[in-house]
């Protein structure tokens, strides 16, 4: 406002939309993508305005950050002792998740069923175990092949194959991400060089870039992008890597 600047104009220079300026201005912090978006907004937002970008970002994550969030970035780990640590302090434990009891109460239950079988059959005939583990192992294979059959039917691997895909700009790129169901992964957003994304998995990536300053890591993978002096794109899947789409298969943030 000092500096009588529009947003408009903000937002033609910082690539960034006027509703999540808007956000960063209002610290509406819930509108916006996730913890690591907001820090390159805020970086990008801060160098446009000619304003300390380190000093603003250290504020974002001194009083705005969570815990949890930070430990969901791929560029901030926190070590387990902390973790531990930080437990021992408060006396009290996180616990066992409810899905770790009831998987383990369902082991238990098949290790008491195995038990009361052998029991029963001790008496019997020796051949009945072998009998059972033959058709088990019968059965397994058949479901085995039957699973692999299905997979590679056509030449291609089950629909619900994921691929991961995950980027470290070296430059400052423009990405459009686009997942499954057309889910905008990376909206339309300039990366700045040294951070590196999350990791996000679908059955399908369709992903625009502005140049080719970007290292891909498909599947955990490094993959370079040619140079080229226009934007580029490519269509990811598990089925057939990499592919590159023609100017007009682009996909569009806007």
């Amino acid at each position: 406002m000092r500096a009588r600047i529009d947003v408009s104009e903000i937002e033609a220079k910082t690539k960034i939309r006027a509703k999540y300026l808007r956000a960063l201005e209002n610290e509406e912090w819930g509108l916006l993508p996730g913890p690591t978006f907001v820090k390159s907004f805020l970086r990008t937002y801060a160098q446009a305005l000619e304003l300390d970008d380190k000093a603003l970002v250290e504020e974002y994550r001194r009083h705005h950050e969570r815990p949890s969030e930070a430990m969901l970035e791929p560029i901030v780990s926190t070590p387990q002792s902390k973790r531990g640590g930080s437990r021992g302090r408060g006396g009290k434990g996180s616990g066992p998740s409810r899905g770790y009891m009831i998987a383990v109460g369902a082991i238990g239950v098949v290790i008491v069923v195995l038990i009361a079988l052998l029991v029963s059959g001790g008496g019997g005939s020796s051949k009945t175990p072998s009998t059972v583990t033959t058709t088990a192992t019968k059965q397994h294979s058949s479901a085995s092949k039957h699973s692999h059959t299905g997979a590679v039917a056509g030449g291609r691997p089950a629909s619900t194959s994921q691929v991961s895909l995950s980027l470290r700009p070296t430059a400052v790129v423009y990405v459009c991400l686009i997942g499954d169901d057309g889910r905008k992964l990376i909206p339309g957003l300039e990366l700045q060089p040294g951070e590196t994304t999350t990791t996000y998995k679908a059955r399908r990536f369709e992903i625009t870039l502005g140049n080719s300053s970007v290292k891909m890591f498909v599947d955990g993978i490094p993959r370079t992008v040619a140079p080229s002096s226009q934007a580029i794109g490519y269509s990811i899947t598990k089925a057939y890597g990499r592919r590159p789409l023609t100017a007009s298969q682009l996909p569009a943030c806007t």
